[in-house]
């Protein structure tokens, strides 16, 4: 069975993507709305992209640039790799954990309100010249 457990630690550290990354967990903003500045700095350099989310007039691009600062700041002192070399590989926001709350109605009744939060993932990748 030990053996078994160090095999598998084994082959999952060699397969394990050893890009820089962050992530931020439970943002209380909706995924729907993160995505849509995401899309704007996938694929894009990391000061292009630090440069948009800087001058982009949405609620959830200050939190997607902590994270992106993050990611870089994981490059340069984990990978020792140049934050002028990096770009956005990947970024996604998926749906953390949703806070239920009730506004009164009429007659006696409640009406659901979904308080949405997301988990935002960054990968940063070096550029290949």
């Amino acid at each position: 069975m030990a053996k078994n457990t160090y095999l598998k630690a084994v082959k999952r550290a060699e397969t394990a993507d050893r890009r820089p990354r962050a992530i931020a967990k439970y943002i209380r903003i909706s995924p729907f709305k993160v995505r849509a500045v995401l899309d704007l700095i996938r694929g894009k350099s990391y000061r292009e992209a630090v440069a948009i989310l800087e001058n982009t007039n949405k609620s959830s691009s200050q939190s997607i640039l902590k994270v992106v600062k993050s990611a870089a700041a994981n490059a340069e002192n984990n990978l020792s790799l140049n934050r002028d070399e990096l770009y956005v590989a990947e970024c996604y926001a998926n749906q953390g954990a949703t806070l239920k709350r009730f506004r009164p109605r009429a007659h006696g009744r409640a009406g659901k309100i979904l308080k949405r939060t997301s988990h935002i993932t960054v990968i940063l990748d070096v550029v290949n010249k």
